[in-house]
């Protein structure tokens, strides 16, 4: 079974018995974007139809601010872009974008426990969210 086989959080709650709650995860860093970053983003929003497609959001949206925030942290963690990752055959696929702690092995081995998960989804956000955290309980049944 594929990620994109889950539609929702709650399909995949009920899969794996995940318990759900609400926390602010989110940490305020004082990141401030290159002046070259602010150019090339406003280059693409301004020139390119980055709302047309996935891939297109992939490339000229998500993945340059990935990017830039990743820079801050590569001593940490590693940014991989469509890498496939397996657990078994209820959960298998490829994530658009996904930041793993750092290996000790190098830049070629995914590092765990997977700390990001991204998903460009055309319309449909929830369904984004089911698909992502199937990623997540992938990286979290590997590590145990």
């Amino acid at each position: 079974m594929a990620f994109t086989d889950f539609k929702s959080i709650a399909q995949i709650q009920q899969e794996y018995s995940i318990k759900y709650s609400d926390a602010n995860f989110i940490s305020y860093l004082d990141l401030k974007p290159s002046e070259y970053f602010r150019q090339e983003f406003e280059f693409n929003l301004e020139n390119i139809d980055v709302f047309t497609s996935e891939a297109s959001r992939c490339e000229n949206v998500i993945y340059p601010i990935l990017r830039e925030v990743y820079k801050s942290f590569v001593d940490k963690y590693t940014l991989w872009s469509h890498k496939s990752i397996t657990y078994d055959n209820k959960l298998t696929g490829t994530p658009d974008y996904l930041i793993s702690t750092k290996s000790e092995l190098g830049k070629t081995i995914l590092g765990l426990p997977l700390v990001v998960v991204v998903e460009a989804k055309q319309n449909n956000f929830i369904e984004g969210w089911g698909q992502c955290l199937a990623e997540l309980v992938r990286s979290e049944e590997r590590r145990v």
